[in-house]
C-alpha cells in the first residue's frame, strides 16, 4: 500500500506574502520598504566605491597620468556627493532603522506607511537626478558645493546635483519624522523610555538632527541654485553678497549629519555587544542621554570646519572649546561598551569582529578630531590628507562598520537564513586590514604636508600612497565578499531559529522572517533592557533545511 508523500507547507511571511513587481513597487510594509533601500543603498555605494579606486589609481603615481586633472575634480566630488548623501546618511536609519524600530517597539508598522513609501521614492528620484548629472558632465565642486566655485565659476551641472541633494533630503526629512511620531505613539504596553533598545535611542536622536537640521541645507542649496541660474547677490561678493554665509549655513547642517551616520552605527555596536558578551549594558541611562547629548552638541560645533576661513579669534576660541566637549559624550560610549565587555562570556562572531572594528576605527577617528578642534594644529593640517584620513576613520570605520555589523547581526531575521560563519568573519577581517592600509598612510601624508584634492604630487610621498592604493583593492575585496554570500545564502543557507544568536528584544520574538504585521498578538513588555541574565546562550546557531 503506497503512503502519501506530505509536502511542507511554507510559513507566510512578509517575503512570500505577495509576489510581483507591483506588490513592491506598492508596498508599505517597512520591511519590503527597508528591502528597497538596501537595494538602492547598495547600488549607490557600488558607484561612489568605483570613483574611490579611480583617486587612489590615479595617485598611484606622482605625474598624475591616469586622468586628466579636471576629470579628477569631478571623481573626487562625486564620490563624496554619492556616499555622504546617497550611502552614508541613509544607510543605517532606512534600511536597519525601517526593519528593526517598529519591531523592536511591538508595533504592527511604521506611524505613516505611505509616507514611508515616498521618502523610498523621492530617493530614487534623487538618484537619478544625481546620475543623471554624473553622465552628462559631472560635478567639480567637491561635496562641500563651496562658493564662489559652485556659484559662478564651475562650469558643470551644479544645479542638477543640488537638486538632486534637494530632493534626498525630503526623503530623510520623512524618516525621521515617521521614526519620531513611530516612537512616540505606538510602543508596546510595557514599553517605557527605561526599557527601550538603546538602538532606538540613537535612531531617536538621529531622527532629530534629520528634522532640525536637513532643511537648512535643502534651504542653501536652493540659495546656490537660484544664485547660479539668476546671478542673485546672497554669496557674490563683489555685489554685496558674503561667500562665509554659505559655509556657516553648509557646516551648521553638515557637521550634525556627521552624527546622523555616526549614532545609528552606535546604535547597532550597543545591541551586538550586548549579545555577544551576555551582559546587561553598563550605564545604559548614560549611553542613552549620550546619544541625546550628542544630537544637541552636534549643532553648536560647525565652525571649527572654518577655522582658517577668518572667523574672529573669539569665535574660534568658542568652538575650539565646544568641540573637545562633544567628545565627552562619545568617549562615554566608548568607556560604557567597555566595562560591558568587561569579564562577559564574549563570542567572536562575525557581527561582534565589526563592533571591536567600530571601537577601534571609531576611537582613532575621534581622537585625532581631537587635534583638528586644536586652533593651533588645524592651521597646519587643515585641507591636507591628514583631514580626509580623520573623516574617514569615522565614516568608514566607524558608520560603515556599524552597518555592516548590523547587517550581519539581523541577517538572519531578515532573510530567515544564515549566511557562512567562516566567510563572514574572513570579510571582516580582510576590511579591518585594508581600510587601516588605505586610510593610516594618509595621517602622515597630511602631517608631511600633501594637500587633499590635487592629483599630482612631489615623488617623496608615493611610497604612502602607494600603500594606500593597495590597502582600497584589498578593501574592495572586502566590501564584495559580503553582497556574494548574503546572495548565496538567500538560496542556500541554514534555515534561521526565531533567534540564533539568543538576543534580547522583541525583534527575536517574532518569526525570521516575520509575519506583514510582525507580532500575531501585541507584545506587553514587563521585562527590564537586555535582560541577558535571564537568557540563556543559544546552543544551535541554526538549524537545517
Amino acid at each position: 500500500m503506497a503512503t502519501a508523500t506530505v509536502i511542507p507547507v511554507e510559513r507566510e511571511h512578509y517575503l512570500n506574502k505577495e509576489y510581483g513587481i507591483r506588490s513592491w513597487l506598492l508596498t508599505t510594509d517597512h520591511k519590503r520598504i527597508a528591502l528597497l533601500y538596501l537595494l538602492s543603498i547598495t547600488f549607490f555605494f557600488f558607484i561612489g566605491g568605483f570613483f574611490a579606486l579611480l583617486i587612489r589609481l590615479e595617485l598611484l603615481t606622482p605625474a598624475g597620468d591616469l586622468v586628466q586633472a579636471d576629470t579628477y575634480n569631478k571623481l573626487f566630488s562625486m564620490h563624496g556627493q554619492v556616499m555622504v548623501f546617497f550611502f552614508l546618511i541613509p544607510s543605517i536609519p532606512a534600511v536597519l532603522g525601517n526593519f528593526l524600530v517598529p519591531l523592536m517597539i511591538g508595533a504592527k508598522d511604521l506611524a505613516f506607511p505611505r509616507i514611508n513609501l515616498l521618502s523610498w521614492y523621492l530617493y530614487v528620484i534623487a538618484g537619478l537626478l544625481m546620475l543623471h548629472a554624473m553622465i552628462t558632465g559631472g560635478v567639480d565642486t567637491g561635496w562641500t558645493f563651496y562658493t564662489p566655485l559652485s556659484t559662478a565659476f564651475s562650469k558643470t551641472q551644479v544645479i542638477e546635483a543640488g537638486l538632486s541633494i534637494f530632493v534626498a533630503g525630503f526623503s530623510s526629512i520623512f524618516t525621521g519624522l515617521n521614526f519620531v511620531v513611530t516612537i512616540h505613539r505606538m510602543r508596546a504596553p510595557g514599553m517605557t523610555w527605561s526599557r527601550m533598545p538603546l538602538f532606538i535611542w540613537a535612531h531617536y536622536a538621529t531622527s532629530v538632527i534629520q528634522l532640525l537640521g536637513t532643511p537648512v541645507l535643502a534651504i542653501t542649496l536652493v540659495l546656490v541654485v537660484l544664485e547660479r541660474a539668476f546671478h542673485l547677490c546672497i554669496f557674490d561678493s563683489t555685489c554685496g553678497g558674503d561667500p562665509l554665509l554659505f559655509q556657516h549655513l553648509f557646516w551648521f547642517y553638515s557637521h550634525p549629519a556627521v552624527y546622523i551616520m555616526i549614532l545609528p552605527s552606535m546604535g547597532v555596536v550597543t545591541e551586538i555587544i550586548a549579545c555577544f558578551s551576555r551582559k546587561r549594558i553598563f550605564g545604559y541611562s548614560f549611553i542613552a542621554f549620550a546619544s541625546i547629548a550628542i544630537a544637541v552638541f552636534g549643532f553648536l560645533v560647525w565652525a571649527h570646519h572654518m577655522f582658517v576661513a577668518g572667523i574672529s579669534i573669539y569665535s574660534a576660541l568658542v568652538f575650539s572649546l565646544l568641540s573637545y566637549s562633544v567628545a565627552v559624550p562619545s568617549a562615554i560610549k566608548v568607556f560604557n561598551w567597555t566595562a560591558t565587555m568587561y569579564k562577559g562570556s564574549i563570542t567572536y562572531t562575525t557581527p561582534m569582529l565589526y563592533a571591536f572594528g567600530f571601537i577601534g576605527l571609531f576611537t582613532m577617528g575621534g581622537m585625532t578630531g581631537l587635534f583638528l578642534a586644536c586652533l593651533g594644529i588645524d592651521v597646519h593640517v587643515t585641507d591636507t590628507y591628514f583631514v580626509v584620513a580623520h573623516f574617514h576613520y569615522i565614516m568608514v570605520g566607524g558608520a560603515v562598520m556599524g552597518y555592516l555589523g548590523g547587517m550581519h547581526f539581523w541577517w538572519p531575521k531578515i532573510s530567515g537564513r544564515m549566511y557562512p560563519e567562516a566567510w563572514g568573519r574572513l570579510a571582516a577581517l580582510i576590511v579591518f586590514i585594508g581600510f587601516n592600509l588605505t586610510f593610516f598612510p594618509q595621517f602622515i601624508l597630511g602631517y608631511l604636508g600633501m594637500p587633499r584634492r590635487y592629483w599630482q604630487y612631489p615623488a617623496e610621498f608615493q611610497v604612502l600612497n602607494v600603500l594606500s592604493t593597495a590597502g582600497s583593492t584589498i578593501l574592495a575585496v572586502g566590501y564584495v565578499l559580503p553582497m556574494v554570500y548574503f546572495l548565496w545564502s538567500m538560496r542556500y543557507g541554514k534555515v534561521a531559529s526565531d533567534n540564533p544568536w539568543g538576543a534580547a528584544g522583541l525583534e527575536w520574538k517574532t518569526a525570521s522572517p516575520p509575519t506583514t504585521f510582525n507580532f500575531d498578538e501585541t507584545p506587553v513588555v514587563t521585562w527590564e533592557a537586555y535582560n541577558y541574565d535571564e537568557i540563556p546562550a543559544p546552543e544551535e546557531v541554526a538549524v537545517e533545511r
